[in-house]
């Protein structure tokens, strides 16, 4: 292959677990993974997590380091065939010479369940060593008899220092000329990216092989050149501006102040903050500032996210703005994050309690019918009950308060509260 063709991601590409760049959750030392691949026993497993992750990496790092085979189709393009053709193969190496046979099926979430059947069986009797990479979550977008078999392993976003340190290490190995590249593009190029390293080293290339040489015969990288690389404004503020603006526009949704709240939304947006990132804090303020006061307030946020997602800009910044009038207007209650804390708390305190007899996926019912699980909707729907743990079954944690629809909920609990 002509190393100049070589995209510069393929070219960092790591060979070994010690120049892997992030996962430390699962592939720093002494966690299981790192510890399966340095004792040489891994079984079939998914990966799964946004692109530019390392999926694909990692896969190629575990069977090297297992003197393995490494076979790698795609869910996409790749058919039952294609899979039946590298299993056959791989239970001959096998038998012939003790070759262990590693499968990475990419978007292995596309299969249907007829052609995720056909490498059923050559996982339960170990004729490969199935790895699926997907970006989808796979307890919900994959066949549960695949799910069943295999470990699954969340991907993470990489963090700034992971991207930073890359770039500096693409600067340094993956170009043969002189290149000056400013510590704001780095930073700037790290955090634009939103973790995805294939998408930094590709827009560095991009951004290096587009610049012509300067009087001084270097290629100069500023925030300029990396933001026309990435497609992205760069921001025309500093960083304590942008976390004073995005306190500012949250505590103008607690407050109700609606013209406050537009004002340093736009304020942020025009900056070159992506606006999915105020859509995100929208989301999270509907639960902790209006919770179960006014629920549409979520899900009028969740749309305006789906919309500047689906329609970008300037269209999705209308439910944007929908989203957020309406949260400044709604009833206010914290009651949702104060709930939340509180279980949290008694989780940390009281660590792990059995569950109660009545409520466990089969019920232990004493001689006498004590224990037994009462069906509420034998009840008309609700009847009193035991649901928390003994040491903890007088804890309350929602308590509704007297703002917008919870005034109903008190009622409600007040009139429905009978033991039965």
């Amino acid at each position: 292959m002509n190393n100049e063709k070589t995209p510069l991601a393929q070219k960092l590409r790591p060979t070994s677990l010690k120049d892997f760049v992030g996962q430390k959750h699962i592939v720093g030392e002494n966690k299981m993974l790192y510890r399966a691949i340095n004792f040489g026993h891994i079984g079939s497993c998914i990966f799964y997590g946004p692109p530019g992750t390392g999926k694909t990496t990692l896969a190629n790092i575990i069977a090297k380091s297992l003197n393995g085979n490494f076979q790698k189709i795609n869910a996409v393009s790749s058919g039952v065939g294609d899979a039946k053709a590298i299993i056959d193969r791989a239970r001959k190496d096998k038998a012939m010479f003790g070759i262990d046979t590693y499968l990475l099926l990419d978007e292995c979430h596309r299969w249907s369940k007829a052609q995720s059947d056909c490498v059923l069986e050559a996982i339960e009797d170990g004729s490969i060593i199935f790895i699926g990479s997907t970006t989808e979550n796979p307890y919900t977008s994959m066949t549960r008899a695949i799910v069943s078999r295999c470990h699954v392993f969340e991907f993470k976003k990489l963090d700034l220092e992971d991207i930073v340190n890359l770039i500096n290490r693409a600067l340094k190995e993956g170009f043969e000329l002189p290149i000056e590249m400013t510590e704001g593009a780095k930073k700037y190029l790290a955090d634009a990216c939103g973790g995805d390293a294939r998408l930094a080293l590709n827009s560095l290339e991009l951004a290096v092989m587009t610049t012509n040489f300067s009087t001084d015969k270097k290629i100069h990288i500023d925030e300029k050149i990396i933001s026309e690389s990435i497609n992205k404004k760069p921001l025309s503020i500093s960083v304590d501006m942008y976390y004073d603006l995005l306190s500012a526009f949250c505590k103008s949704i607690r407050g109700s102040d609606s013209e406050g709240a537009l004002y340093y939304a736009m304020r942020l947006i025009k900056s070159g903050i992506d606006p999915l990132i105020i859509a995100r804090r929208l989301i999270a303020h509907c639960s902790e500032d209006i919770g179960m006061a006014d629920s549409n307030a979520s899900l009028l946020a969740l749309n305006a996210y789906l919309a500047i997602e689906k329609m970008g800009l300037p269209e999705g910044l209308l439910p944007l703005s929908h989203a957020i009038i309406y949260a400044c207007e709604a009833e206010k209650s914290n009651s949702v994050y104060l709930a939340m804390h509180k279980a949290e708390e008694d989780v940390e305190k009281y660590g792990d309690l059995p569950v109660p007899s009545h409520l466990k996926n089969h019920p232990v019912t004493n001689a006498d019918g004590h224990g037994k699980y009462l069906y509420p909707h034998d009840f008309g729907g609700y009847c009193k009950q035991q649901y928390l743990p003994d040491e903890i079954k007088n804890h309350t944690y929602y308590i509704p308060s007297s703002n917008g629809r919870e005034k109903n909920l008190v009622r409600k609990k007040k009139r429905g509260n009978k033991d039965v």
